[in-house]
């Protein structure tokens, strides 16, 4: 497929291509450097030697030190607001939410920390292992919080995209707190699948309890915090 045929089916162009290949690149050849020595011992200037290009031009791909580990995580920020977005005209958000997550432990999909594949054991280590790595983590959450947010208020859409038909629109306070709930349910089970895997299970051992967690948090997020109040 040719550049202007790659534009008119709708996918990336040639250029477009090139500077994901090139994120790719320079990504993995600072994770690399990363898992032999250390985050805080390799510096920018060898992540660039090693990727055979310049320090400037480097940070103008990656604003900071972290993003070259965390660029792993870009395709993920807005994977929630997708979700709700194409879901079934029928199915819930959270509903769609949820049958995502638990899609994801099917198939032991990193996100969901259900994955005991060594190399992805080892990224996940330096991620978790790296203070300046967890806070920036960080702030891509709140990134997928403000899209989920969006998408469930229907701020992206002429109809509300985020409620169940004839329903009225949510406001922007309600979403935003709805999405930071949701966000925060998945985090903690990714991480606590992540948790029991990194002290020895296996992956397939631990898929039965993260199931169960997965419908009891959702169950939970349907339900409120009734318990608590």
């Amino acid at each position: 497929m040719t550049d202007e045929e790659a534009a008119g089916a709708g996918g990336p162009g040639l250029r477009e291509r090139k500077k994901q290949r090139m994120y790719q690149a320079v990504s993995e050849a600072a994770i690399a450097l990363f898992l032999a020595k250390g985050f805080e011992k390799v510096p920018v200037a060898e992540v660039a030697a090693a990727a055979q290009i310049s320090k400037p031009t480097l940070f103008r791909y990656f604003p900071t030190k972290e993003d070259l580990v965390l660029h792993r995580f870009a395709d993920h920020v807005d994977e929630a607001a997708r979700v709700v977005t194409a879901r079934p005209a029928k199915r819930s958000p959270l509903d769609a939410l949820q049958r995502h997550f638990l899609d994801g432990l099917e198939r032991q999909d990193p996100v969901t920390g259900l994955c005991d594949n060594i190399h992805v054991l080892a990224f996940h280590r330096l991620l978790y292992g790296t203070p300046s790595l967890v806070a920036r983590l960080y702030e891509y959450q709140e990134r997928s919080e403000r899209a989920l947010g969006e998408a469930l208020s229907g701020a992206r859409g002429d109809a509300p995209s985020g409620v169940a038909d004839g329903a009225p629109p949510v406001d922007q306070l309600s979403a935003r707190l709805a999405a930071g709930q949701i966000i925060a349910v998945q985090r903690i089970l990714a991480l606590e699948n992540w948790r029991r895997i990194d002290a020895g299970e296996s992956a397939d051992a631990v898929w039965p309890d993260a199931v169960a967690a997965a419908n009891r948090a959702f169950g939970q997020l349907r339900s409120g915090l009734e318990r608590y109040a």
